[in-house]
């Protein structure tokens, strides 16, 4: 496409860009390659999408073919989407993006509105693992006049996330350090965190734009997967108010073994629920 694109003989219009971005895409193994195209030349020419198609029969200019040239090298290597463009949607909120985060992703979506759903009145919340604050500022949007604290251990998530808390106009308050260490001698009506839960020997079969761009530490929960889900629950109850609740996102297949270690915990009221695609995404309980 970069040689195709440098022939200044020929017109490039909008349509045509678009048919031929879509094949070079697939052929690079990026699904939703179409989709993907216009995404990108949206960027590129500062138009949405309805634009977009009004300007089909279009030619683009020599600086806007530069840009859309560089942007399309890049997600052929695999980068991510978000991280070309810069930002996420996730809770109909826009989100920063970096190879400093995990990227969210609408199947953590669940992990909110079953947090909202068993806990609308929380007064208290915290969130372990900030990463770009998405779960941390949802909660702070959606309950009203709650106190929200987000932990990470990874400093860059924390000054990307504090970002997004100022993008989106809420008060999240963001510690560093590693689990509870940062809230010792706390307790919260709301517990909730999207843990690294991929089993260590499964990181290697990930899909390129996971594998190689999203940081390691946000995926990788151990031999099986449950690292985290052992500590968060078996420290959860110390800080969690009379009828808190302990919500978590769980890895495909995972939510048997989850929904264990919250019986020998002690909790009650233990359930799954399920994401958009039918997986069982979440595991949540209560301590009475």
């Amino acid at each position: 496409m970069e040689k195709k694109l440098e022939q200044k003989a020929e017109t490039w219009t909008t349509l045509k860009v678009l048919t031929w971005t879509k094949e070079y895409l697939a052929n690079k193994g990026v699904e939703n390659a179409r989709l993907e195209a216009e995404w990108l030349l949206c960027e590129a020419l500062a138009l949405d999408r309805v634009g977009l198609y009004l300007n089909f029969d279009t030619p683009l200019s020599d600086a806007e073919l530069a840009s859309f040239r560089q942007m399309v090298a890049r997600r052929a290597k695999r980068e991510p989407l978000q991280h070309i463009l810069g930002t996420q949607e996730f809770m109909g909120l826009e989100f920063k993006v970096s190879p400093a985060v995990l990227i969210p992703r609408h199947d953590t979506e669940t992990l909110l509105q079953e947090a909202l759903r068993v806990a609308p009145q929380a007064a208290t919340a915290l969130d372990i693992g900030s990463g770009s604050g998405c779960v941390a500022i949802a909660l702070a949007k959606n309950l009203a006049g709650a106190a929200v604290i987000s932990v990470d251990i990874a400093a860059d998530a924390l000054e990307l996330a504090a970002q997004n808390a100022a993008l989106n106009g809420v008060q999240v308050d963001f510690r560093h350090g590693s689990m509870f260490e940062p809230v010792q001698g706390e307790s919260f009506d709301l517990i909730v965190s999207n843990p690294p839960y991929i089993p260590t020997a499964d990181l290697a079969g990930l899909e390129p734009e996971v594998r190689d761009f999203e940081p390691r530490t946000a995926l990788d929960g151990g031999v099986d997967g449950l690292n985290f889900y052992r500590q968060i629950v078996a420290q959860a109850p110390e800080h969690l108010s009379p009828r808190g609740w302990l919500l978590v996102e769980v890895g495909i297949g995972q939510d048997g073994q989850v929904k264990e270690l919250f019986a020998s915990a002690g909790f009650s009221a233990i359930f799954t629920a399920k994401d958009p695609g039918g997986i069982e995404r979440v595991v949540g309980g209560q301590i009475i």
